[in-house]
């Protein structure tokens, strides 16, 4: 065994020790201008304000608020940030801060979109944010608006499963079929697909992406049989139904799940021809 203790003054003078010990250097000085730059930049938080039963706020404006940019902040953040900092009046729905409740679809820079699934950094302006609830949509107080019409159009499709007789036990879907509906699955009503749709804008009774996209899920699970298919379509296929749509791709461009909300829409439509093709 050798009694010679190691000669830590060479180590320490050695090439890669160098170079370590340089790269933590510049390592420091990155984490130390990145600090600096976050904490020296600011967002102007532009955000709508409307109160009905406050006199003095009846009429519709926007506050503007001052928020520190950090990486990695969403605008949900900021606006939770300005609520708790400057004002405990501002409204707004949130819950699970997750993509996955769709309570706080906002109409923001022009767009609609979750606020907490957008990051400051990735819009086009992230210096001056502006956000607004959804439009075509009657606020009840600022960023909120009343969707009582949205999940009425919504369970006008019956949205569950509903055999016309119960089954004997456990049924299993194929792979196939599974494959097949599963992106329609992913909605979670969050609305912003029929807030920027123009012919749901135009005609109150029309059924909207949302809702045709939940038909679709139920109309091609292959466990429901033939009879409640049929049942199904002639929901989807009525005056304001899949008809309606004008292939103008609003919906699937702001949903955020990314459902092809308007190739749904169009395979119900041809399924609607297929299914009442007579020959004489």
């Amino acid at each position: 065994m050798s009694t010679q203790t190691p000669n830590t003054d060479a180590e320490s003078d050695s090439p890669q020790a160098e170079r370590m010990e340089r790269k933590a250097e510049r390592d420091d000085e990155a984490r130390a201008k990145a600090g600096t730059d976050a904490d020296e930049r600011q967002i102007t938080l532009k955000v709508f304000r409307y109160d009905p039963e406050i006199p003095d706020k009846q009429e519709p404006r926007f506050d503007t608020f001052e928020v520190p940019f950090e990486p990695g902040i969403t605008v949900l953040d900021a606006l939770i940030y300005a609520r708790d900092t400057y004002d405990s009046s501002l409204t707004f729905r949130h819950s699970c801060r997750q993509a996955v409740c769709g309570s706080d679809a906002l109409f923001i820079n022009g767009s609609q979109r979750l606020g907490c699934q957008t990051q400051v950094a990735d819009l086009d302006d992230s210096e001056t944010v502006r956000v607004e609830p959804l439009p075509h949509r009657d606020v009840v107080k600022d960023l909120v608006v009343d969707m009582d019409h949205f999940y009425d159009q919504m369970e006008s499709v019956e949205p569950y499963f509903s055999p016309t007789e119960e089954p004997d036990g456990e049924q299993l879907q194929s792979r196939e079929n599974r494959e097949k509906i599963k992106m329609s699955t992913r909605c979670i009503w969050c609305g912003a697909c029929m807030s920027s749709c123009n012919i749901a804008a135009g005609d109150n009774e029309y059924l909207g992406p949302a809702a045709i996209n939940k038909a679709y899920r139920f109309y091609f699970d292959d466990r429901e049989d033939e009879q409640r298919q049929q049942e199904r379509l002639e929901i989807i296929e009525q005056e304001h139904g899949v008809w309606r749509c004008q292939t103008q791709f609003s919906c699937t461009t702001v949903c955020p799940k990314d459902i092809p909300l308007t190739e749904h829409i169009q395979e119900l439509k041809r399924e609607a021809v297929k299914q009442n093709l007579k020959f004489w």
